[in-house]
């Protein structure tokens, strides 16, 4: 009876730490890059067969990678997030996860990324490293530029690259496109989301593009940068030469970016986690099934 007992107290344990890492690395925000490297998968699949274990590796990658990413992210930026009250109570702050276990949960992360690229090819093997660099790195940005917000949409735009990578071994305008307006995306609702640590980021001396233009002008960057991600999604579309069909999910995606932007004022910033989370969410799960849906009609 007594060791039924302590196997399901450690089987608790065991998913509360899962919980608490995935909660650390906002695992849930993968949803965001996710779909547009699935998307390149498909393109790809348009030209030249896809095996079932190049397509597992490729999700382990984005999961290692990603990981690793937002891990390392946690550990530099602890020290400040320990004084944003927005942010005090994130996991390596609040001590419910130490540094030490981060940096293992890092090292265990990126070992899995650079593993799942090595079996897809010894070019995906040896490009790893200096995308894991290309990612660690946007952690410091804050501490330099006012533009790390397109830092971080370089850095995440690499996901698409990657899987065309892996399965091509080559590279075609159309994907560039698409990165490229995956750069522009994220960028753009990472200046939005950034207007909330305004007065944080100039107390502390970090940069970030609002605190040093203000709000508004912020904000019609940001607009400029999504109008700027339609305009390279149409690229996408015309490069593949793809279904008429996918225009009906570009002027969905326009329609959802347009909320977006409505519901984030300068001076109300109420909306700004439905903008971020579920408005960004859909854009991406759309784009994802207009992709499917073209390659269904042609």
């Amino acid at each position: 009876m007594d060791s039924i007992l302590k196997k399901n107290i450690s089987k608790k344990n065991l998913k509360e730490r899962t919980m608490e890492y995935g909660r650390m690395i906002k695992f849930s925000h993968t949803i965001f890059a996710l779909p547009f490297a699935l998307s390149a998968v498909v393109l790809a699949w348009h030209t030249q067969e896809i095996a079932y274990w190049d397509l597992v590796w490729i999700l382990v990658a984005m999961v290692g990678a990603r990981s690793a990413a937002m891990g390392f992210n946690r550990i530099v930026d602890a020290p400040i997030d320990e004084k944003n009250p927005r942010t005090a109570i994130r996991e390596i702050p609040s001590g419910i996860l130490s540094q030490k276990e981060a940096a293992t949960f890092v090292g265990a992360s990126s070992i899995l990324f650079i593993g799942a690229a090595a079996l897809l090819s010894p070019l995906c093997f040896f490009l790893s490293f200096p995308v894991l660099f290309f990612l660690f790195f946007y952690s410091y940005t804050k501490r330099f530029t006012r533009y790390c917000h397109l830092y971080l949409g370089f850095a995440i735009s690499l996901a698409p690259v990657g899987a065309w990578v892996a399965i091509t071994n080559s590279l075609s305008p159309g994907i560039v496109f698409l990165s490229l307006g995956l750069w522009t995306y994220i960028a753009g609702f990472d200046i939005l989301y950034a207007c909330q640590d305004i007065d944080f980021d100039r107390e502390q001396g970090l940069f970030s593009l609002p605190s040093k233009i203000g709000p508004h002008k912020a904000m019609m960057v940001s607009s400029l940068l999504h109008l700027l991600t339609m305009v390279l999604f149409g690229a996408m579309y015309l490069s593949f030469q793809m279904h008429p069909v996918f225009l009906i999910f570009l002027a969905g995606i326009a329609f959802l970016l347009i909320i977006e932007h409505r519901l984030v004022k300068p001076d109300d910033l109420t909306h700004i986690d439905m903008a971020f989370f579920q408005i960004n969410s859909l854009v991406s799960i759309l784009l994802f099934i207009g992709v499917l849906a073209e390659g269904f009609f042609r």
